[in-house]
């Protein structure tokens, strides 16, 4: 069995659904976790300190060790407050895994600006801020683990969430630098893109999905990925519905010439759009150019 005795973990978001569900797996496996939860609606609006109340209890319940956060992730303030609880209560902190998220679903015509930097600020945001906290505390130790929550709508793109979409790839982006820049400290940092039954995709999903896509579905690969014993860094990974499969960026062979024109260009798309992976890397991009 995978087991996180006496590491720390920060799983922000953990009131419902995902987080919730990772924070319980962690805690039934030997980790201490801070529970962070604002307490809002789906929107951001609000705050309650109830739900990270409750699955800390729950936590402690079944003897773990829990202690609950209420702070925004969202700012420099809140960030720092939240891994300053698991630093105050625990003496460390290991584990990150940033599931805080919003919705403010809208086609891209009526979308405000409002709307549009309320969901980077929390997503994107708010995982950049909770890691920087973190890090020097994982930099100093030698060892890190950061997961980041994308979502296939990040990835593919979707109807109505140009926000939304737009942070989850930028989560892409932050995953991958993370895992570059951390490689000498120990510290890893992966991705998911999980597809799930929750309080935020429960009006977007079948009712048939709730019962095969719960969120333990996905909490089994977090765990791997937290996990000492885990090698991937920079990665990110579909999951739901007890399936599993890593997702690259790819750059296909591609078509060059001396006669770089519009013309040209035009004349050679069908090669320029072939889909056979080529490239995976930046460096790789860069060679292909040269």
């Amino acid at each position: 069995m995978l087991r996180f005795d006496d590491r720390v973990a920060i799983v922000t978001g953990a009131g419902h659904g995902l987080g919730r569900s990772h924070a319980l797996l962690l805690a039934e496996r030997g980790a201490k976790v801070v529970v962070n939860d604002l307490g809002g609606a789906l929107d951001g609006t609000g705050a309650s300190a109830g739900p990270a109340a409750e699955v800390v209890e729950l936590i402690r319940k079944h003897g773990g060790q829990a202690v609950a956060n209420t702070d925004n992730v969202a700012t420099p303030e809140g960030a720092e407050a939240i891994v300053r609880a698991a630093v105050d209560d625990f003496g460390r902190v290991d584990v990150v895994i940033n599931n805080a998220g919003i919705l403010r679903d809208r086609s891209f015509g009526k979308m405000s600006v409002e709307e549009f930097d309320g969901v980077l600020a929390v997503h994107v945001r708010g995982s950049y801020l909770v890691s920087k906290a973190a890090y020097p505390y994982m930099k100093e130790a030698g060892y890190g683990r950061i997961v980041n929550t994308s979502s296939p709508a990040g990835l593919f793109g979707n109807f109505g969430q140009a926000n939304y979409s737009t942070a989850k790839m930028g989560l892409v982006g932050l995953t991958k630098t993370l895992g570059i820049e951390g490689a000498r400290n120990g510290i890893k940092a992966n991705a998911i893109a999980p597809i799930a039954w929750t309080r935020m995709t429960e009006a977007l999903l079948p009712a048939e999905f709730q019962a095969k896509f719960t969120p333990e579905r996905v909490s089994a690969l977090v765990a791997y990925l937290v996990h000492e014993s885990c090698e991937a860094s920079g990665e990110v990974f579909s999951v739901g519905g007890g399936r599993v499969a890593r997702v690259f960026v790819a750059e296909g062979p591609g078509w060059k010439s001396d006669e770089f024109t519009p013309e040209a260009i035009a004349g050679n798309w069908e090669a320029i759009m072939a889909e056979q992976p080529y490239v995976l890397t930046a460096g790789d991009s860069m060679k292909a150019m040269l």
